[in-house]
């Protein structure tokens, strides 16, 4: 599989840039694995420059390989650097990111360089992302094993009287004990809580017979898992068990027509098809899944309107959830990543309906 400088340069070359200037942290990221805050890439089809101001000269040393590594520091400022980067590229034809940068950053740019023409380029970058590498699939792989153990983990607080915030503390101190940290803030909640999607952790005690819906991630040497669980507080009712089924019956079905050339939206529109066995849909309110990748929500969208065609090395997340006010939510939530043949689900954490403290 091409590396990210060599697909760069492939889109480079069909688009007719000869330079392409990148700012983003997470496109730096992509391309030369620097984790600072501040730089700028420019890249040519025979050149490849990585810029940074004096704070980060060591750190860039230290991670990037590959690339000719410049700096400055006072009392030179970040304009005239970049402007010297430009001329002496003979930057004549540059692509930017214009999805991330400010129209006051593009007029700054033509103003300092009006020798060069500005292109934007919108999300490109972002769509080459899209397709991870082994290594990156690797990264992701660890970061989803981790949030495995640390879902085993958190299972033994399960129980009567805990509070969600207790659990969410506990899943933290976990992923912060193991060398990671939290790819973004977790959903802990439970009862009648449960019903909102993207709710937060209060101090709400456990109560038997609720649904408890966790969905937290963690970010692994610069990639991100994404992983939700529902569990039940004691013994679950017969409705609770009939949504639980239907959630899980959804998922199974859309990861089951998961494949290349399978449409994403039509990927959606199944795990519709399946709540409205039982008339849930109207219940289903958010999409399917998104993109995931060095971002939790990386680019990518398999939802309504979404008319991309899944590909080898596209990593997903699949989380179908129903969500009815009063009573509860119950969401479902696996990383996937498309094969040559079909997808591989980087989760194992169990998808059986666990009805906690088991006895």
């Amino acid at each position: 599989m091409p590396t990210p400088i060599e697909r760069l340069r492939s889109a480079m070359s069909a688009a007719g840039h000869s330079h392409v200037l990148l700012s983003t942290p997470t496109n730096i990221f992509w391309l030369t694995g620097f984790t600072g805050s501040f730089g700028y890439v420019l890249v040519s089809q025979d050149e490849q420059i990585f810029l940074t101001d004096s704070r980060y000269i060591i750190q860039a040393q230290e991670q990037i390989s590959g690339y000719e590594i410049r700096s400055y520091a006072s009392p030179v400022t970040g304009k005239e650097a970049l402007q010297s980067l430009l001329t002496d590229g003979k930057a004549t034809r540059v692509g930017f990111e214009s999805a991330h940068v400010s129209f006051g950053q593009y007029q700054s740019h033509k103003e300092n360089h009006p020798d060069s023409e500005w292109v934007p380029i919108g999300t490109k970058i972002d769509d080459l992302r899209m397709i991870k590498s082994s290594h990156e699939i690797n990264r992701i792989q660890r970061a989803c094993e981790l949030t495995d153990v640390a879902f085993d983990h958190i299972l033994r607080l399960i129980q009567p009287g805990v509070t969600e915030y207790e659990i969410q503390l506990e899943l933290e101190f976990f992923i912060r004990r193991n060398g990671a940290k939290m790819s973004f803030e977790p959903i802990i909640v439970s009862g009648a809580n449960s019903a909102r999607p993207h709710g937060k952790a209060t101090e709400k005690p456990l109560e038997m017979g609720d649904f408890v819906t966790m969905d937290f991630g963690v970010q692994l040497d610069g990639y991100c898992s994404d992983m939700t669980r529902t569990v039940v507080v004691g013994k679950a009712s017969d409705r609770t068990k009939e949504i639980y089924n239907q959630v899980l019956k959804a998922q199974l079905a859309s990861l089951e027509m998961m494949r290349p050339g399978v449409i994403a939206e039509d990927v959606d529109a199944k795990a519709r098809e399946v709540f409205d066995e039982i008339g849930l849909a109207k219940y289903f309110g958010h999409g399917l899944g998104h993109g995931l990748g060095i971002l939790v929500h990386d680019p990518g969208r398999l939802g309504r309107g979404s008319k991309t065609p899944l590909e080898p090395g596209h990593v997903w997340t699949v989380e179908p959830g129903v969500y009815l006010e009063g009573f509860g939510g119950c969401r479902i939530e696996d990383d996937v990543v498309v094969t040559e043949t079909g997808i591989t689900i980087l989760n194992k954490s169990t998808k059986d309906l666990l009805e906690l403290p088991a006895v």
